[in-house]
């Protein structure tokens, strides 16, 4: 008698903001992928250079989440088409992987009205991840924030939690009250599961939560994903230090639609996300030149953004000369392929029983936890050392 044909393991992708234009890009596009409808364009992880990682395969990720929105996925992704954000005729063609996902999204929170405290909705958003690798034989899961942007909050400043080895505990949050993120970051490592902040929202950085982060063995990134204006600062940035170019002031103008434009007009929301922002130019000017982001929400864009940069900089003899950018994309088709390139590494990352902050994933935030360079090209150097890294502990 033959040997039973052994399955290969499925990894669970676990996105917060489930039913977002971002969420359903993700799960759309690997369906695409796998189908062999799209080339993987925009997937750092597809490129030769984690040829050997050991990453799981694309057919091996399995969708869910929590959303507080009632939208179902298939229609969220045809409205997605009809905007021009996936290709007409796309969420026809993976319908059925669609309203598999959908399946597995489940309600979020704190919702108005809801009387559950802060333990209480971690208990609860752990036990449905549980039940999510549990019910499909999943051999573990990530969790990815891609949530709207949460107003920043003076009780929530960012800590670094230290690295560590331990064994997983299930010490309980201390101190001031955690944001909707960070609630949610507590479930997943409550759950055994890595975890990934692409927003700037608080997520693992607040204080309260650093007992369990360093205490919980899983490995965690994040945070705030870098898809448009600060990943081309985080090429020219070092480009002005390195020809030893005097940047005078560095202003920049934000103008988007959809969810993000309407959740960035806060304020609060848009200090937390400008902060990443300037703080590239800091790290890799070595100075914090003069001018300010701003943020427009202009509905009419929807998922499409423009993002404009002026840049006064002095030459030999104090020339003064101006450099001009203008960067347009769809945002969630920007980010949709690093959220996938992010599942998988740290995926692997646990496989292998990494823990703590990977610093080696600067390459895709705007305020990557760990010690990481800020510059663009030292990162992705970092990133290749981590690829051969995740190779060599398999014994390649």
């Amino acid at each position: 008698m033959s040997a039973p044909r052994q399955l290969p393991p499925r990894v669970g992708v676990w996105l917060i903001g489930a039913r977002g234009s971002v969420a359903t890009t993700v799960v759309a596009g690997c369906a695409a992928l796998t189908a062999g409808l799209r080339p993987p364009t925009g997937l750092v992880t597809e490129t030769p250079a984690f040829a050997g990682s050991g990453l799981p395969a694309l057919s091996s990720l399995v969708f869910g989440g929590h959303d507080t929105l009632d939208c179902p996925l298939p229609k969220r992704a045809e409205q997605l088409a009809a905007g021009g954000v996936l290709p007409p005729g796309l969420p026809a063609a993976v319908e059925a992987e669609l309203a598999a996902a959908e399946r597995e999204i489940r309600p979020g929170g704190p919702l108005p009205g809801d009387t559950r405290d802060e333990e209480e909705l971690i208990a609860a958003f752990a036990t449905d991840l549980r039940d999510f690798v549990r019910r499909l034989g999943l051999d573990r899961a990530v969790v990815v924030n891609v949530a709207s942007t949460e107003p920043a909050s003076t009780e929530s400043a960012p800590t670094e939690p230290a690295p560590t080895e331990s064994a997983p505990t299930e010490p309980a949050p201390t101190g001031a009250a955690l944001p909707a993120s960070s609630l949610y970051a507590a479930a997943a490592l409550r759950a055994g599961c890595p975890y990934v902040n692409f927003t700037p929202s608080t997520g693992l950085h607040h204080p309260g939560l650093a007992g369990l982060a360093a205490s919980s063995g899983l490995p965690y990134g994040g945070r705030d994903g870098k898809t448009g204006q600060t990943l081309l600062r985080s090429v020219l940035g070092p480009m002005f230090a390195q020809r030893a170019l005097a940047v005078r002031a560095w202003s920049g103008t934000n103008l988007l639609g959809g969810g993000d434009g309407a959740a960035l007009a806060d304020p609060a929301a848009a200090a937390a996300k400008n902060a990443g922002k300037e703080r590239v130019l800091a790290d890799t000017l070595g100075t914090v030149p003069e001018g300010q982001v701003h943020i427009d929400d202009v509905p009419a864009l929807g998922d499409w953004k423009t993002a404009w940069d002026h840049v006064a900089f002095d030459g030999f003899l104090g020339t003064r000369m101006v450099l001009q950018t203008i960067w347009q994309g769809c945002d969630s088709a920007l980010a949709a392929p690093l959220v996938l390139d992010l599942a998988r590494l740290l995926s692997r990352a646990h496989e292998r029983g990494l823990s703590g902050p990977r610093p080696e994933l600067a390459f895709f935030f705007k305020d990557p936890v760990g010690d990481a360079p800020a510059s663009l090209a030292e990162q992705y150097a970092e990133l290749e050392r981590f690829a051969r890294r995740l190779s060599e502990e398999d014994g390649r």
